[in-house]
C-alpha cells in the first residue's frame, strides 16, 4: 500500500496536529520532576531533603502519554481511508447525462461534426457508467436513455443531424430539465451533465435549472462551442452570436468547469474522475472509503491508559 492511495475525508484536522505538537511542547517546558517546588525552596533545604529521601521526583511520561493520545486522536479526525475495492459495483449510482445543442446556430454553423465527435469522447471518458443523451434546440428530448453500450450510443449519436429536433429556437432550460428529471428517475446519487452549447439561449431559467442540479449534488459541465477562428464559422441569417459569458454563468452556478469544444481535457478529466470521488462528493463516503480513523482511536488508546496508572 502506497501513500498515494490514501486519502483524508476531514483533512481541516490536521490543523489541530501543529496546536496539540505546541501544547506537548509547552507542558514539557515547564514540568519540571517536581514542578514548581524547587523554585518555591531554598537549594540548599531541598538538596538536604533530596537525600534523606523525603521527596521523590516527578515524572514527564504523563505529559509524552498525553500528547501521543491527542496526536493519534487528531489524525484519527482526519478521515484517513482507503477507496473501498467495491466501490465500481456502485457505478449505477453514478451517471453522466450529455445535454447536446443542436439550434440553428451550431449545426448549420458547421460544427455537428466535432459535437459529436465530443460528445463521443466524454461518453468514453465515464468508463463503466451509464450515459444518457438529451438533445435539444426549440424542444428538448432524450436521445438515448442511460445505457452503458457505448456502440449503440454511438450509432445513435452519429446518426443525429439538424433536422433531428425539429423545434426551431435555442432553450438549453428544457434540456437541463429533463436532464435532471432523467437522473431522478434513475435514481442517481453522483452525476456529471454536460451542457454542450454555443451559449445561445442561456438565461435565468437555466440558472434556474443549473442550481437545481447542484442542490442535488450533480455537477453541471459546460463545453463552449466557438465560433471558430477568428469568427470565422459561418452562422445562418439572423443567428445570435455564441455566448461564452453566459455559459460561464451557468456552469459556475452548476458547480462544474467549462472548457472549449476543442480542448475538453478538463471536462473529460472532471467526468472521468473515480466512481468513488464521485459519490464521496455527492456525500456518499461510506459508500466509496473505508475509514481507518476509528483504528487511530483504538491506537490512541495505548497511550491514554498510561494516565491512569497508580504511582507505586
Amino acid at each position: 500500500m502506497s501513500l498515494a492511495a490514501l486519502a483524508l475525508l476531514r483533512p481541516w484536522w490536521l490543523a489541530a496536529l501543529p496546536v496539540v505538537a505546541l501544547l506537548a511542547l509547552r507542558a514539557a517546558w515547564r514540568a519540571a520532576p517536581l514542578g514548581d517546588w524547587r523554585r518555591a525552596i531554598d537549594p540548599g533545604l531541598m538538596r538536604h531533603l533530596e537525600r534523606r529521601g523525603a521527596v521523590l521526583g516527578g515524572r514527564r511520561q504523563a505529559n509524552r502519554a498525553a500528547a501521543a493520545a491527542a496526536g493519534l486522536i487528531a489524525l484519527a479526525l482526519t478521515g484517513p481511508a482507503l477507496e473501498r475495492g467495491d466501490a465500481a459495483a456502485f457505478r449505477n449510482l453514478d451517471a453522466t447525462v450529455i445535454v447536446l445543442d443542436l439550434s440553428r446556430s451550431v449545426t448549420d454553423g458547421g460544427s455537428l461534426k466535432d459535437l459529436r465527435q465530443t460528445a463521443q469522447a466524454v461518453a468514453e471518458a465515464a468508463g463503466t457508467r451509464a450515459v444518457a443523451l438529451v438533445v435539444y434546440a426549440g424542444d428538448a428530448y432524450l436521445a438515448i436513455s442511460p445505457t452503458t453500450d457505448r456502440d449503440s450510443f454511438g450509432t445513435t449519436l452519429f446518426a443525429l443531424d439538424a433536422d433531428t429536433v425539429p423545434d426551431r429556437g435555442s432553450h438549453p432550460e428544457r434540456g437541463l430539465a429533463l436532464a435532471r428529471r432523467t437522473l431522478a428517475e434513475a435514481g442517481v446519487v453522483a452525476a456529471d451533465v454536460v451542457l454542450i452549447t454555443d451559449g445561445d439561449g442561456i438565461g435565468d431559467a437555466a440558472l434556474r435549472e443549473a442550481r437545481a442540479l447542484r442542490a442535488r449534488n450533480w455537477h453541471l459541465q459546460g463545453l463552449f462551442v466557438p465560433a471558430g477562428e477568428g469568427g470565422a464559422r459561418a452562422l445562418p441569417p439572423g443567428a445570435p452570436k455564441p455566448d461564452r459569458a453566459a455559459l460561464d454563468g451557468v456552469v459556475r452556478a452548476g458547480g462544474g468547469v467549462v472548457a472549449d469544444l476543442a480542448q475538453p481535457a478538463p471536462v473529460l478529466d472532471a467526468v472521468g474522475a473515480p466512481t468513488a470521488q464521485h459519490l464521496a462528493a455527492a456525500g456518499y463516503t461510506v459508500l466509496a472509503f473505508t475509514d481507518l480513523g476509528r483504528w487511530l482511536l483504538l491506537l490512541a488508546a495505548l497511550p491514554a491508559l498510561l494516565l491512569f496508572r497508580r504511582s507505586a
